[in-house]
């Protein structure tokens, strides 16, 4: 069974950064998609931003071009989630995936909040 992690999330106020983690516990980490998505309260889960295998390919929501970046450490089994510029849209639990939204695995989220 895989374990997701998520840590780094708190309350900012707007414009600041956060950068979130997400720590898996098994060793074919390095073999799988990762990706983050967040919720906010009475929306749907959306994707935020996604990174390929060996992390060549990324892709991100068009609300967070140019704001958040993706990344990750295959060594140290980890993802990290660069937020910059924040935005109180940006407010929700994010969560971290691995091996996409339909059959992966997902952390327990974490929440951040970003106040006017």
């Amino acid at each position: 069974q895989v374990q997701l992690a998520e840590s780094g999330g708190g309350l900012v106020q707007a414009g600041a950064a956060l950068r979130l983690s997400c720590a898996a516990s098994e060793r074919t980490f390095g073999r799988y998609f990762m990706g983050w998505f967040r919720q906010a309260p009475g929306k749907e889960r959306e994707f935020v931003a996604g990174i390929s295998a060996s992390g060549a390919s990324t892709w991100s929501a068009d609300s967070v071009k140019g704001r958040f970046t993706i990344s990750r450490d295959n060594a140290k089994n980890t993802v990290y989630l660069q937020m910059n510029s924040l935005k109180p849209e940006d407010t929700a639990v994010y969560y971290c995936n691995q091996g996409g939204p339909t059959n992966g695995y997902w952390g327990q989220g974490t929440q951040v909040t970003v106040s006017s």
